[in-house]
């Protein structure tokens, strides 16, 4: 039987740690209980919300009107060099378990907020690798149909930070199956340390905020050349980092309210007192329109808002 509560605080639940209570919220486990949880809300001609690690995600100020269906499981197994997750898996944690196995290649994910679920959907990426390298294929429930449906890597339509279920928000992801290789464990480990100390650098951990804002846009030839002459670095695939555009426009440190564009790395928009959704959409519209007037390049948000 479904514990579902009433009035819930949706903000200590995100990493922004903004947001007003969900109307309903239940904790699920099981694909069932998921399954369970959906006819719930359709019963109630409610809508569904799903919530994982609340990273990279924007609760509105007055709260959800909706069942606000919060994926709990950490279930995982590993076999030979293949990795079996539930989508609530919290990623550091499976890195960090993979590397004691002796099993990595992807421990430049460490310190990606969040959870394996939500690192599939958004195709979460840092210092070059993304999550897409490693996945198999991911199990998935459609919730129009109840069926749950096998994804071939392929299948998954990753790019960049995006995927078929990121396009398609009807699915709901409830396993990812990822292929590793071989490591030294203690090598293994000393990466992911050294990952997330370099993360510690650019002041990216432990604030309160969702993760990088904005998805690093494409950008003209023009202004490619002009990042790589100031940072001396080659731009990815055409791409430049939203962080250095905000920073070209003026806006790194830029406030409204309690929201700032951080002076470490202005593509965090963080949390920095008690700041409302409402201070950080504005910060962004702000944000959008002086990159928009100074280089004709529209930001998009790479955070979820509810």
């Amino acid at each position: 039987m479904l514990a579902v509560k009433e009035n819930v605080p949706l903000a200590p639940l995100t990493t922004f740690g903004i947001g007003g209570p969900a109307r309903f919220f239940v904790d699920v486990k099981t694909d069932d209980e998921i399954r369970e949880a959906l006819l719930w809300a359709r019963n109630r001609n409610l809508k569904a919300v799903v919530l994982a690690g609340g990273s990279n995600v924007l609760a509105p100020d007055e709260g959800l009107d909706a069942l606000v269906i919060h994926i709990v499981s950490n279930a995982h197994s590993f076999a030979g060099d293949e990795l079996a997750a539930d989508a609530g898996c919290n990623l550091l944690e499976l890195i960090r378990e993979a590397s004691q196995k002796g099993l990595g290649g992807w421990e430049k994910l460490g310190g990606i907020p969040g959870t394996i679920g939500g690192a599939v959907r958004g195709n979460a990426g840092a210092f070059g690798p993304e999550i897409k390298d490693f996945v198999l294929k991911v199990h998935a429930l459609d919730t129009e149909k109840g069926e749950i449906r096998e994804f071939e890597n392929i299948a998954c339509d990753f790019s960049y930070r995006n995927s078929f279920f990121k396009q398609n928000p009807e699915w709901i992801i409830l396993r990812a199956y990822l292929k590793l290789e071989k490591v030294d464990p203690a090598r293994s480990e000393a990466l992911v340390s050294k990952t997330i100390s370099e993360r510690e650098k650019r002041h990216i951990q432990n604030v309160r905020a969702a993760g990088s804002f904005f998805v690093n846009p494409v950008a003209s030839k023009e202004i490619q050349e002009l990042f790589e002459q100031e940072k001396g670095v080659q731009s990815r695939e055409g791409r430049v980092p939203a962080g250095w555009l905000i920073e070209k426009v003026g806006l790194k440190g830029a406030r409204v309210g309690d929201a700032v564009a951080s002076e470490q790395h202005p593509n965090y928009l963080k949390n920095d007192g008690n700041a409302t959704a409402n201070d950080v959409l504005e910060l962004a519209a702000k944000i959008k329109t002086a990159v928009n007037e100074k280089f004709s390049i529209e930001l998009h948000e790479e955070a979820v808002v509810l």
